[in-house]
Formats: C-alpha cells, sequence, structure tokens
C-alpha cells in the first residue's frame, strides 16, 4: 500500500477489558540496508548491562511480563507456546548469552524491549492491506508465522493485529508474521509497543520516544504517530 495519511489502527471496544495498553507509529522513508557502528557499540553495552542481572528469578518476577501471563490466561491461552515476545528475547539471552542481529532495525527493537520488558513489533507497511485492527479473532483469520512452512490456524477468542484482507499479522504479543516481516530493503515500517495492565501510559511513552529515537538516528525516516 502506498504511505498516506489515510492508514489507521484501530482497537475494538472488547480489547479494553484485558489490559492491553498500546501504542502504534509508522517510520517511513528508512533506510535499513546498512549496519550502524555506533548503535551496534551501544547495543553491545547494553546487552552486557541486561545480563548483569537476568536471571530466572528476574523473568518470573518481572511485573510487566507476569501480565502478559495473566492476560494469556483470560484468553486460556498458557504454556510455553504462548510465551510473550519480551520473555522468549530475554530467555534467549539468559540461555545463550547473546542476540542474533537479524537486521537493525529489528536489532533496534529488540532492545528496546529487553530493557522495557514490553512487547515490540515492525511490520512492513507495505506489505498491509489497508488498515490494522486489534481485535478478538473469529477463527476465519488466515495466519501464516514468520519462519513457518505452511500456515496455522487461528482460534476465535484470541486477540489479534489483523489487516483489512484478514490476515493475522501479529498474533497476540507472540508471533509475527511471513507476510510483514521486515527485511533489510524495507523503507515503511508500522511499530507496535504493547503493555499489559502492570504497564503505565509513562512506560509505554518512554519506549514509543526511545524507539523512534534510535531507529531515526540510525536509519532515518520520518516518525508518525497513530
Amino acid at each position: 500500500m502506498p504511505v498516506t495519511d489515510d492508514f489507521r489502527f484501530n482497537v475494538t471496544q472488547d480489547i479494553l477489558s484485558l489490559g492491553i495498553r498500546v501504542r502504534c507509529l509508522l517510520i517511513v522513508g528508512l533506510d535499513n540496508l546498512y549496519e550502524d557502528s555506533v548503535f551496534e557499540q551501544y547495543r553491545k553495552e547494553e546487552l552486557a548491562k541486561i545480563k548483569a542481572t537476568l536471571s530466572e528469578g528476574s523473568i518470573q518476577a518481572d511485573p510487566v511480563l507476569s501480565g502478559f501471563r495473566e492476560m494469556h490466561k483470560r484468553i486460556g491461552k498458557t504454556g510455553k507456546r504462548w510465551t510473550s515476545s519480551p520473555e522468549n528475547l530475554k530467555r534467549m539471552l539468559l540461555e545463550s548469552q547473546t542476540l542474533v542481529a537479524i537486521n537493525k532495525v529489528v536489532s533496534i527493537y529488540n532492545l528496546v524491549s529487553l530493557k522495557s520488558s514490553l512487547a515490540l513489533g515492525a511490520h512492513d507497511l507495505d506489505k498491509i492491506v489497508g488498515n490494522v485492527t486489534l481485535r478478538l479473532t473469529t477463527g476465519t483469520e488466515k495466519f501464516w508465522p514468520i519462519g513457518a512452512k505452511e500456515p496455522e490456524k487461528v482460534s476465535q477468542g484470541e486477540y489479534a493485529y489483523c489487516d483489512d484482507a484478514n490476515d493475522v499479522i501479529c498474533r497476540m504479543e507472540v508471533r509475527q508474521v511471513e507476510k510483514t516481516k521486515v527485511l533489510p530493503h524495507t523503507k515503511n515500517i508500522f511499530f507496535i509497543v504493547q503493555g499489559n495492565q502492570n504497564t503505565s501510559d509513562e512506560e509505554i511513552s518512554h519506549a514509543s520516544g526511545e524507539l523512534a529515537r534510535l531507529i531515526t538516528d540510525c536509519a532515518g525516516g520520518r516518525c508518525i504517530a497513530l
């Protein structure tokens, strides 16, 4: 889709009772092709700080991560398969002591997610059909997880970010999709910064600001708040 002022992000009323707090933004005209040496040094330093205090106990006690687990219980999605993306990132860092750098944009939003415990996502805006709505699923949606060989069925009553083609682009805050994954040539991105009942508007605003600053400093582009 062309980048226009007509793009909208919507949240349905029934989502609010789950405790989801979310802020979304667009960054358009960025350059994701090349690494930024200054950011890479900053990333290494910040990962070292996070690792120094990271443990299984700190993951279990983190109130934001606990908030995601509570939201999942409300919709009957419990167990390892439904671990939130920030908890998965922290466990990956704890177990492997590093994070693979996929590309510049992914490295930036993963770092902000690790620091804040919020769930961050990025989607190629040019692959999204129409607008994006955060809503409860009906079970009719199309969902092709990132890295998967084939689509998966989505059950009724989950929450998901869906475009106007009825494609899930993010299932809960657990899995993103092949359709909108961010690649080195991606120029225009729809970003999600999501928390839960245990996060304040200030925390989400701070993380959104840090994300926008790092992306525009390291990759250029213009930020549009939604």
